[in-house]
């Protein structure tokens, strides 16, 4: 379909016209117009971009060849010297406006979530409030393996016990426990606890029911809810002393709906289907089917929340999580559109326009659920390589507002901190932006995955589990913390942390994810619901903003200097056994993400890693591995034949662990047919010549290719 010098392949020109547009008071003939000079002014200035980037390259990998020896303020002037490394302008705080309260004034958990899995999508959005009697009961959290079968009832005994401690913690009673307790009830608009008031009474906002026999109880600390279900029909609350028959709290305070990093979208085919499950969730009617048990039922978004205040108001607390999408960064181009003279457009021009569109839908609503309560639409732009590029973002999405009648200021930004360029530029990153940054996060997959890219030439990076250990990982997200404090985000957007990459060591996550709300991050990204549910617990525990202003006023500042801090290996006597057990864990975590992706285009994996632990895969852990492998190849620490042998053994590995998937295409030994291998193999024999080492331009051409033969 031809659009004002468009070209638009059917499916994708069919569902804005038909599906995207109708609702949103944009007219075809608009939207299609500004669509088309939108592309045609900015898609130039986006390749100069890039080429930028590539000339950047050129420069550092001479001149560490030229300088292999060269300390760091060697490194920062060359870095001034050629506008890698910008100067600091004068302090500043953003202006940003209009944003709602779930990312400016409460901390909580964030999930991440490929939006072209429907179900997902809705269980994200769902994840507002999660049972915490179920997240502790099924998962390693009790300290023992999760029962099969039928209930096991001590094991719910002491559920029920800790989930009172935590209680006890977060909403203390007057003289006593919340485990002694036979009765709650409300009167004259205060909770009375066995006749005895909580210690801060004003934590109480809400319930439900007979105020002298309630249905559930709401209680609020930290900004986060919880509500005290009872029951005395539930087979949990029957045996309960006080009828207490579950804990609900409320955990993902927002969800970022990615068509990025998780999702394998390659064509308009692909897009349609994300583009059209952001469409129900901002419209308010996904729908998803779950199978169960040999049972399937509908998942659907729930509703808000509503219980009586206890001055005898009404009060509605949002039943689902604010949204985010994702859009692509500025590197790939989609074959969904051409130009007038025929070039793929960037496909984050396409995103922009398309998820913004989309995002009018909630904008316009007069009754019922909303995402944003303020009016405002919140897109997170990944991969961007310095101000330049965020500056180019924000002017993407204010010719955006314009086609689409918004005013100025509408689309809320956030900036992924995961490129080197970035890091060590943020301040001006945030300045660039500072009417619609809402959102900093610390990417430590991509960005450890650029840093081996942009240093490639410094030499052999450390075994991946030494990288978390050096200097720079701890200054990295130190600087993100303090620039985005100093840049006055506290309490009018969020200072995000990464992903807890292994969904089922729910136990090690709830010792060890609490050091994000610790080190000032007001969200921090989970896998899953349960996840979140059980990470929200951190949040109660610590009062982030409490955190940020103590920060603040002692004038905490990492310094860029020890960032450039290169985690170079500074011991290289490894072993051989050492060195094959490092090529064979990268090598079967490449195989296990790459296979899918290119065969059944699943753009986000649970792979097992070499001691078989399950781990959340996905474009930027795949960077990080094909990129340490071309370093050591590189720099001569094993060799291709080494290499080679390795990814077919482990093939054969990640067959076998893919031997019950039916819908699974084997690699070995046909090992010369499988695209899915021979892409893997690509991505580390050719990954020094991918752009900023980006595994998407291999990815995609492989996919489309398999897509070709079915």
């Amino acid at each position: 379909m031809n659009h004002h010098g468009l070209k638009v392949d059917p499916q994708l020109s069919d569902f804005i016209t038909e599906r995207a547009l109708p609702g949103t008071g944009v007219d075809a003939e608009s939207f299609w117009r500004g669509f088309s000079d939108l592309v045609h002014d900015l898609a130039p200035k986006n390749r100069a971009l890039l080429a930028k980037r590539d000339a950047l390259q050129a420069k550092i990998d001479a001149w560490f060849r030229s300088h292999p020896d060269a300390g760091i303020p060697a490194q920062k002037a060359y870095l001034t010297e050629i506008g890698y490394l910008l100067p600091e302008g004068p302090d500043f705080s953003i202006e940003t406006r209009n944003v709602d309260p779930e990312i400016a004034s409460v901390a909580g958990p964030q999930l991440v979530v490929p939006i072209t899995n429907a179900r997902y999508a809705a269980n994200a959005a769902n994840a507002r409030w999660g049972s915490l009697y179920d997240c502790l009961y099924g998962t390693d959290v009790m300290g023992t393996p999760v029962p099969g079968g039928n209930y096991d009832k001590g094991r719910g005994a002491r559920v029920v016990a800790r989930t009172r401690v935590f209680l006890d913690e977060a909403f203390p009673i007057e003289g006593a426990a919340h485990a002694d307790v036979r009765r709650y009830h409300v009167k004259d608009g205060v909770l009375l606890i066995d006749d005895l008031p909580l210690m801060q009474p004003e934590k109480f906002v809400g319930f439900r029911g007979n105020p002298r026999a309630p249905d559930s109880i709401l209680l609020r600390n930290n900004g986060l809810h919880v509500e005290l279900v009872f029951d005395r029909a539930h087979p949990i609350g029957s045996r309960d002393q006080a009828l207490l028959a579950d804990v609900v709290i409320e955990s993902a305070l927002s969800a970022i709906m990615d068509c990025e990093d998780s999702v394998a979208c390659v064509d308009a085919e692909d897009k349609v289907q994300a583009y059209d499950n952001w469409l129900g969730l901002m419209k308010g009617d996904l729908e998803a089917v779950v199978e169960k048990g040999g049972k399937s039922t509908m998942r659907r978004l729930n509703p808000d929340r509503v219980f009586s205040r206890p001055d005898g108001g009404e009060l509605t607390v949002k039943g689902r999580a604010l949204l985010w999408v994702r859009n692509v960064g500025h590197l790939m181009a989609t074959p969904a559109i051409c130009d007038k003279d025929g070039s793929e457009i960037p496909e984050g021009l396409m995103d922009a326009m398309v998820t913004t569109l989309i995002a009018l839908h909630d904008l316009k609503k007069t009754e019922g659920p909303r995402n944003s309560a303020h009016g405002s639409v919140y897109v997170v732009k990944p991969k961007m390589h310095g101000p330049e590029e965020v500056a180019f973002a924000d002017e993407i999405f204010a010719r955006v507002e314009d086609v689409l009648g918004l005013p100025r200021y509408t689309v809320k930004l956030g900036i992924m901190d995961e490129e080197r360029r970035s890091s060590v530029n943020l301040k001006e990153c945030i300045r660039a932006a500072k009417h619609r940054v809402a959102f900093i996060n610390t990417g430590f997959l991509d960005r450890t995955g650029d840093e081996i890219h942009t240093s490639m030439e410094a030499g052999p990076f450390s075994r991946k589990d030494f990288i978390k250990r050096k200097g720079w990982i701890t200054a990295y997200e130190n600087l993100n913390v303090d620039i985005g404090l100093e840049c006055g985000l506290s309490g009018k957007a969020q200072i995000g942390k990464g992903m807890w990459a292994a969904p089922d060591l729910m136990a090690a996550m709830l010792e060890q994810k609490i050091e994000h709300p610790k080190a000032g991050a007001n969200c921090a990204w989970v896998p899953s619901p349960t996840a979140a549910t059980l990470h929200a617990l951190h949040y109660h525990r610590i009062d982030v903003f409490a955190v940020q202003k103590k920060l603040a006023a002692g004038g905490r500042r990492a310094h860029v200097d020890a960032i450039l801090d290169i985690p170079v290996a500074s011991f290289r006597k490894w072993t051989q056994e050492q060195i094959l057990r490092e090529i064979e864990n990268n090598a079967q975590g490449i195989l296990g993400y790459v296979v899918r992706w290119i065969d059944q285009g699943i753009g986000c994996s649970k792979v097992p890693d070499i001691n078989n632990i399950g781990l959340m895969e996905d474009r930027a852990t795949l960077r990080i591995s094909s990129q340490h492998i071309a370093n050591w190849l590189h720099h001569k620490i094993c060799t291709p034949d080494q290499v080679m042998a390795t990814l077919k053994r482990m093939a054969a590995v990640v067959d076998s662990q893919n031997k019950g998937d039916p819908a699974y295409k084997p690699m070995a030994p046909g090992f010369e047919l499988s695209v899915a291998f021979q892409t893997a193999c690509d991505l580390v024999f050719k990954g020094r010549e991918q752009p900023n080492g980006y595994t998407e331009p291999l990815l995609h051409a492989a996919r489309l290719r398999v897509k070709g033969r079915n």
